[in-house]
């Protein structure tokens, strides 16, 4: 039997699509240099007869004054004037950044926007990358407000981090490429060559399910996919709902059908912040029911992800 490998591939390797990631991400920067960028503008996206994301956004009311008295980390963020979001440029379907536009789409993208409209008045938000191993530092160092980033909350993460929602239920899957017909299940990543994220909750699940698979790690998401594409890994094993982003933009991967988790996303929040995880999980009890979340998802993950639209999960 040969022993699982764990590999960690430095950053620096990236290249092609993430050179052009930088480029892109030049383009809404808010200085030179800076990780973060402000996005003022809503993120776009709509379905054929159903309400586009940018209308949704416009409708969204401002929460009541009441909701958000003096001292109240809300009220903090509607004085500042714009909403720190702990996110990502590159996770189509999710948080993707449109370089022509400068505007970021996703199910992700949109809610954090939702949620700046309804503390600020306004969709204001300023997007500071992260990544599966930063979310939780900057969480606790008030670098940002919010991680809108497909979080799933586990039991050791709940203890640094203030979870809101959950908001959206995703399992782990299995992308590989088009051409490839020899891997249709977990068992046939035995000893394969699989990348995920570092960070993220696949690399155990992987171990577990085939202890024989060699496993590579990434920062992102971007790496991962083109170590699959360029043949470097024989599958990328992450969120379905991920992956079939990927398969949306690269017509030169397929996600296989089913997946072998449940991983509930919520949206990540300072320990220390206690009134906001309770102003945020009313703000998501709100959505979802007066049809708001429904509306976001067709709108975007629907594009893509068939079936009806799922019921939202129980917050808390």
């Amino acid at each position: 039997m040969t022993p699982t490998t764990v590999q960690r591939t430095p950053a620096r390797r990236r290249i092609g699509a993430a050179v052009a990631l930088v480029a892109a991400t030049a383009l809404i920067s808010a200085c030179s240099g800076s990780p973060s960028s402000d996005v003022a503008a809503p993120a776009a996206g709509a379905v054929a007869g159903g309400t586009s994301v940018d209308q949704l956004i416009a409708a969204e009311k401002p929460a009541d004054a009441s909701a958000m008295p003096a001292g109240s980390t809300a009220a903090e963020i509607k004085s500042r004037g714009k909403l720190l979001v702990g996110g990502t440029q590159t996770a189509a379907l999710f948080s993707l950044l449109n370089p022509t536009t400068g505007k970021l789409t996703g199910f992700d993208a949109a809610l954090s926007q939702l949620l700046a409209k309804y503390i600020i008045g306004t969709p204001k938000t300023q997007l500071v990358q992260v990544t599966a191993a930063t979310r939780e530092a900057l969480l606790k160092n008030h670098s940002v407000d919010a991680v809108f980033a497909t979080y799933t909350i586990t039991p050791e993460r709940a203890k640094v981090v203030g979870f809101a929602g959950p908001y959206f239920v995703d399992g782990l899957g299995i992308e590989v490429k088009k051409d490839n017909d020899t891997i249709t299940s977990l068992k046939d990543l035995a000893g394969k060559t699989v990348v995920t994220e570092s960070g993220s909750v696949a690399a155990p699940a992987i171990k577990a399910a085939a202890p024989t698979a060699r496993i590579q790690l990434f920062d992102t998401n971007i790496e991962c996919l083109q170590a699959l594409q360029q043949g470097r890994a024989d599958a990328y094993v992450l969120d379905q709902s991920l992956l079939a982003g990927n398969a949306s933009t690269n017509s030169d991967v397929k996600v296989l059908p089913s997946t072998f988790s449940k991983e509930p996303y919520g949206i990540g929040l300072p320990l220390d912040k206690p009134d906001f995880k309770k102003f945020v999980n009313d703000w998501l009890a709100k959505i979802e029911a007066d049809g708001t979340w429904a509306k976001v998802w067709k709108a975007t993950l629907g594009t893509q992800v068939p079936g009806a639209v799922p019921a939202p999960p129980r917050i808390g």
